[in-house]
């Protein structure tokens, strides 16, 4: 079966694909799976490891939503896998590298979505970004702190994924794409669902471009992506229609993200993550056992982060409960 996806690879991806056995390996040797390629048992890795399944309790935009139809971090990733390998497929480039990375991507972010972010990285000496963090999720922190061992092409794709970063593969390259077209469109549409925002404050320009509705502007970014992309070097829309994306990212950053309710929950998120780092910082014994075994390894702001940016929305509520709001007395 491995036999037979390499050599359909070789047939069929694109010379600029990235094949799998051509891969440059993982930090420590291993047997290689006699099903698997190596980027097809780093995506089952991702898929069942810890930090992805505490993503479904961590925020995207609404925080910790009572709603069952807003997206949290988990829906997001499935989202940018989704779009991801629709990009790689039309592209002919590797698609079990571009699920695994899309996979991988968000690991590392906060509680309380981009906010928790901008929280640690103010109070950690050393900055904090999510995804460095989801790098050090999938090289350090799971498996009990052995890591994952991942192949270098996906902790390359997940650590690079932002707008400005550059990834080495086009495989990374399709995944930052698809990051921006899921959150923008999305995103949009929970803030629309949550009353923030009505179709016809968007800009007129853009829609009109790209679509009324997310699909439709999925599938216009999609197809300018195949039409600039094609049989060529590079992962990229046509200038016309990326300029259409990114203001409709201005929008959403000017309109929605910076919405008075979204800056009150972030000064509430502010006050409880604080006030967690400085209780933690004071009182290092009570982190848990894990985490105390990695300051033999680590600076005590970074094992910070490593518990804090790990923790669900609602683990951190909890956390923050039991540590300082005052319990019923009891005979």
């Amino acid at each position: 079966m491995k036999e037979h996806t390499l050599k359909k690879e070789e047939m069929f991806l694109s010379k600029y694909a990235t094949k799998s056995k051509d891969t440059e390996g993982r930090l420590r040797e291993e047997t290689p799976c006699p099903m698997r390629t190596d980027f097809q048992r780093d995506r089952d890795r991702i898929i069942h490891c810890k930090a992805f399944r505490r993503l479904k309790n961590k925020t995207q935009v609404f925080f910790s939503p009572e709603g069952d139809h807003y997206r949290t971090r988990l829906t997001h990733t499935l989202n940018v896998s989704q779009v991801a390998r629709g990009i790689a497929r039309t592209l002919n480039l590797n698609e079990d590298l571009t699920e695994a990375i899309a996979l991988g991507h968000d690991l590392g972010h906060t509680p309380f979505g981009h906010s928790g972010e901008r929280i640690l990285n103010k109070l950690n000496p050393n900055g904090f970004k999510h995804n460095e963090q989801s790098g050090r999720v999938v090289d350090v922190l799971e498996n009990d702190g052995r890591g994952l061992n991942l192949t270098r092409e996906v902790v390359d794709g997940i650590i690079n994924h932002k707008i400005n970063s550059k990834p080495k593969t086009l495989e990374g390259k399709a995944v930052s794409l698809a990051d921006r077209i899921a959150y923008i469109n999305h995103d949009i549409d929970d803030a629309i669902d949550g009353g923030f925002i009505t179709l016809s404050d968007l800009p007129k320009d853009a829609v009109e471009l790209l679509g009324e509705t997310s699909s439709r502007r999925i599938n216009s970014m999609l197809s300018s992506i195949f039409r600039k992309s094609y049989g060529r070097n590079t992962v990229e829309m046509e200038k016309e229609y990326a300029d259409a994306t990114m203001e409709l990212r201005t929008f959403l950053f000017e309109n929605v993200y910076g919405d008075d309710t979204f800056r009150n929950e972030e000064a509430r998120a502010d006050r409880m993550i604080s006030a967690l780092y400085e209780y933690y910082q004071q009182n290092k014994d009570k982190l848990p056992e894990f985490y105390i075994g990695r300051l033999e390894c680590d600076n005590l702001d970074t094992v910070l982060c490593d518990y804090i940016s790990g923790m669900s929305d609602m683990y951190a509520v909890k956390t923050f409960s039991e540590i300082f709001i005052p319990k019923n007395w009891k005979l």
